[in-house]
């Protein structure tokens, strides 16, 4: 089975509602979107990452099963991009996750002046920070005590991914003047 990352398409409400009316789904994701999860609501995600920076299907088949983006930072972060996910629970386990992330790295990496992709995936799920792990994240540290879901305080988990470019330059600016 191979996954692709292509932009929405409001053909693509039915597939993204489906796939968000799961309540295991919705334990791992930040507050925010409603539940139960109408075509409605799908129709209004699409059409506000429409022109998104880096927002994409996942699809099997050019049906869309899941959703991945990096949210670009801003002021002095803005090299910094937060990457977001979600499958269809039928799709778990079968490495399009880990694939899809790859692929959206890749595409920032080659697209953009970002050096630096990171993710916060609550400590619990095991499944998320294993995605990242396969994909190549490091992680940096634990949050604790980080966010509040569902009435209780959850750890994070803080991953993060460097471009390895000679353009990129470090924190020294070993690139830059010399002293």
């Amino acid at each position: 089975m191979k996954c692709s990352l292509r932009r929405w398409q409001m053909s693509d409400a039915n597939n993204l509602a489906r796939a968000l009316n799961n309540q295991t789904i919705h334990g791992n994701l930040r507050d925010g979107l409603p539940f139960p999860y109408t075509v409605a609501d799908a129709q209004a995600y699409i059409q506000s990452v429409a022109k998104a920076e880096f927002a994409f299907a996942i699809t099997v088949d050019d049906r869309a099963v899941g959703s991945i983006s990096a949210l670009r930072k801003e002021n002095i972060h803005f090299r910094t991009a937060e990457i977001g996910y979600y499958i269809a629970e039928e799709y778990w386990g079968k490495g399009l996750m880990t694939k899809a992330v790859q692929q959206l790295c890749d595409y920032v990496f080659t697209t953009s002046n970002i050096v630096r992709i990171f993710a916060e995936p609550f400590a619990k799920n095991h499944s998320s920070c294993r995605v990242l792990e396969k994909a190549g994240f490091e992680l940096e540290g634990i949050l604790r005590k980080n966010a509040q879901k569902n009435h209780q305080l959850l750890d994070m988990k803080l991953y993060s991914l460097i471009r390895q470019e000679e353009d990129a330059q470090d924190d020294n600016n070993q690139k830059g003047d010399t002293l």
